[in-house]
């Protein structure tokens, strides 16, 4: 992985919205011909579904748009991921203060949240989740 622009895209179960993150971006990666230049892979904040495959609705996206994910399984963030990866990017302020959490900090700034990449920063909501219950 020496080079390479590693990117860890993390949310609370890695079921879900990480690994469309993860696979949608290596798919666009992959699309520009860059993918010797990047390593991206995702993980969760809590151990619930560690082992889980992408949950059901994440699956039918990825397959519509004919993107394989199908050897992810559910891991947890560790702290040796704050060392290994260049970008660590959450999906919500939960997560960020769990990734804070589990690396001890981010004293290189390295955690961000996907949308603030975008013109309309913030949450990226859990599925079938109203904002009110969050």
């Amino acid at each position: 992985m020496q080079g390479k622009i590693k990117v860890l895209f993390i949310c609370h179960g890695n079921i879900c919205r990480s690994p469309m993150a993860e696979f949608i971006m290596k798919n666009l990666v992959e699309e520009r011909g860059l993918s010797t230049e990047f390593h991206i892979a995702s993980a969760a904040t809590s151990t619930e579904e560690i082992g889980s495959r992408v949950h059901h609705g994440t699956a039918a996206i990825l397959d519509r748009l004919g993107i394989d994910y199908s050897e992810k399984r559910a891991r947890q963030m560790t702290k040796k991921d704050y060392q290994d990866y260049d970008m660590l990017i959450g999906m919500d302020e939960w997560n960020m203060r769990n990734m804070n959490r589990i690396a001890g900090g981010d004293p290189e700034g390295k955690f961000h949240l996907l949308l603030d990449f975008t013109d309309r920063p913030g949450d990226v909501r859990i599925p079938g989740i109203p904002v009110i219950l969050r």
